[in-house]
């Protein structure tokens, strides 16, 4: 991990067949206007490589998806995974530690800018492996704005208001995704747009348990614990109200997310 990229929650080995749950059309939708047959991409924070592998399919045949993650559990498991996509390249590097003679018609950064604590600088890197007139896609949230209907229990809101407290303190943009364009307009990205991209499930619907349960999974790890954010009690009892509260008055998450573009 560089110097210019913070902590992030710790995730087990065995959490890496999360990310396979996550496609191109469900998770990076906005994204599909933008491929074209025959593209060089790069997509980085690629996580396993779910999303690169929907990319790399519609860039056929001449395209190539060069997909990178600092996390190497990740890239092992995506390789076992998606080996056999013969044109989806995955690599454990560092963003500022990626070396390459090669410029891409497209770069991509999916929920990874959130993870950064100075996001103009990792900007300007993908700025300068872009052919001219190349595209740069970030998709992220605005973790300031979620929404739950109803209110989640007090615990869990005490254990988010940590989460946002421990993201700030380390340098991470809990807006992120509203302050991406001005972050392009920095580096000289031209010709900017934003789209709408907010998740919202509601009860009933096939993955609102599996999505809505995200917050009991980040509670998971003991990390703010032990950096002193929380309580591990408060902790634990965030995870026990939040889980009954999803099983018993839990009707809908919004969680606010936009795809920031633009070429140079």
């Amino acid at each position: 991990m560089s110097q210019v990229v913070n902590k992030q929650i710790q995730r087990a080995p065995s959490t890496s067949k999360l990310f396979d749950d996550r496609s191109l059309e469900k998770d990076y939708a906005t994204l599909i206007t933008l491929l074209k047959p025959n593209m060089q991409v790069l997509d980085i924070g690629c996580g396993t490589g779910a999303i690169s592998k929907g990319i790399a399919k519609m860039v056929q045949p001449q395209g190539h998806v060069t997909a990178i993650d600092n996390t190497e559990h990740f890239i092992i498991s995506g390789k076992e995974t998606y080996g056999d996509v013969e044109n989806l390249e995955l690599l454990h590097t560092d963003l500022f530690e990626f070396k390459t003679h090669k410029k891409f018609d497209l770069i991509t950064a999916a929920r990874t800018l959130q993870w950064l604590n100075n996001p103009e600088q990792a900007l300007a890197k993908m700025k300068s492996l872009l052919k001219p007139g190349g595209w740069l896609s970030v998709l992220d949230y605005d973790h300031n704005a979620i929404e739950w209907q109803p209110e989640p229990p007090v615990s869990m809101q005490v254990f988010y208001a940590a989460f946002l407290k421990w993201r700030k303190d380390a340098g991470m943009n809990n807006r992120v995704a509203e302050d991406a364009a001005g972050y392009f307009k920095g580096v000289g990205i031209q010709n900017i747009e934003v789209h709408n991209a907010e998740e919202t499930y509601k009860k009933g619907e096939e993955n609102f348990i599996n999505k809505i349960s995200i917050w009991s999974k980040v509670a998971q790890s003991t990390q703010m614990v032990d950096e002193g954010y929380i309580t591990n009690h408060d902790r634990l009892q965030a995870i026990e109200d939040y889980d009954n509260w999803i099983a018993t008055d839990a009707e809908q998450m919004v969680m606010k997310l936009k795809e920031t573009r633009g070429y140079i």
